[in-house]
């Protein structure tokens, strides 16, 4: 029953992202400062839930095979490192120059590359899935160092920003279930083998979105009266997020196209356009720094992220392997509505 439960979150997890956030900031109207520290208090359990379950998808191990796909994993670390702060920090100074939160919130989605969606993606659109994993797990741990130093130098102290707190919140939120769950994988591999591991996947991924459906209702909830103090420059955060995304992904695209062979190229594309929210999430929601409104941008991203996967996966399948122009397959769509 609860795992039924769990995987119809994690399919309709787009829905369920909605649905949090708007009774959120419905709730948040009408409760009052007890209520708010319960929630406060619920916090840290809740990333818990998110975090864990989502470490043991991932085999950190990969990291080690990073010389036989250093083409696609190497060109993912300088877009990812190198062109996706710079696009960030020149829509945060036209979009956010006021609101230093929802900044550090596109901050986190920038520099926090790749997530478990990178594979599935890259499988089901044809790329080179093992260098997406090997992206996952190289990009994953290169974001725990570049973090720190990215954000230093683009928030100061502006928001009472210490590089020493954000180490320890990424030990809490993303080192300790990081080492935790690549244990618990070890062990339920060691139990039942790789086929009978494979079985608990769904259930993982099940638990990681329930805590996300968690985080984003507390988030929003605690956050609602500022959020809705200004409803329009909060609706409008969702302008530089498709920006953002877009031009990474056109950035993907086009230097796959000039230096990898087709498969690589896609995998490149998802380890790039492909962000880890839950980890950026449980930056933003974990106490202290950043600023909580900080959740408000990578709680809508989460309602980019999917269909920004698949239609690159539909314009791989329908229209490249297909060899088909855009064109032609628009004919066809509207010819069969």
């Amino acid at each position: 029953m609860i795992g039924s439960v769990l995987k119809r979150i994690k399919a309709n997890l787009l829905y369920v992202i909605v649905g949090s956030l708007v009774a959120g900031l419905v709730v948040g109207q009408f409760i009052g400062p007890e209520t708010r520290g319960v929630l406060q208090t619920a916090i840290v359990p809740a990333l818990f839930v998110m975090i864990y379950p989502m470490m043991i998808n991932i085999d950190l191990r990969e990291v080690f095979k990073i010389r036989e796909h250093f083409g696609p994993v190497g060109l993912s670390l300088v877009i990812n490192f190198g062109v996706a702060p710079l696009v960030a920090i020149g829509l945060a100074e036209v979009f956010f120059g006021g609101n230093s939160a929802f900044a550090i919130g596109l901050y986190l989605i920038a520099l926090i590359p790749t997530s478990g969606m990178t594979a599935a993606w890259s499988g089901l659109a044809g790329g080179d899935l093992e260098a997406a994993l090997v992206a996952i797990a190289v990009n994953l741990i290169a974001a725990v160092f570049v973090l720190p130093v990215y954000l230093s130098t683009l928030v100061g102290g502006g928001v009472g920003f210490e590089p020493n707190q954000l180490y320890r919140q990424l030990a809490i939120v993303v080192v300790v279930p990081m080492v935790a769950g690549n244990l618990t994988r070890r062990a339920l591999i060691g139990e039942y083998g790789r086929s009978g591991f494979k079985s608990f996947k769904p259930l993982f991924g099940g638990t990681s979105s329930f805590g996300v459906m968690l985080i984003v209702f507390i988030a929003m909830a605690m956050q609602s009266e500022s959020i809705l103090a200004d409803p329009l420059a909060s609706a409008v955060t969702i302008v530089p997020l498709v920006l953002f995304y877009s031009i990474i992904l056109l950035v993907g695209v086009g230097v796959g196209r000039l230096a990898l062979e087709s498969a690589q190229s896609v995998s490149l594309v998802y380890a790039t356009s492909m962000r880890n929210l839950s980890i950026a999430l449980a930056i933003a929601a974990a106490p202290g720094f950043p600023p909580v409104e900080a959740v408000l941008p990578i709680a809508l991203a989460y309602l980019l992220q999917p269909p920004l996967g698949a239609v690159y996966m539909h314009y791989r399948r329908d229209i490249v392997d297909e060899n088909r122009t855009v064109g032609a397959f628009l004919r066809s769509f509207v010819s069969r509505s």
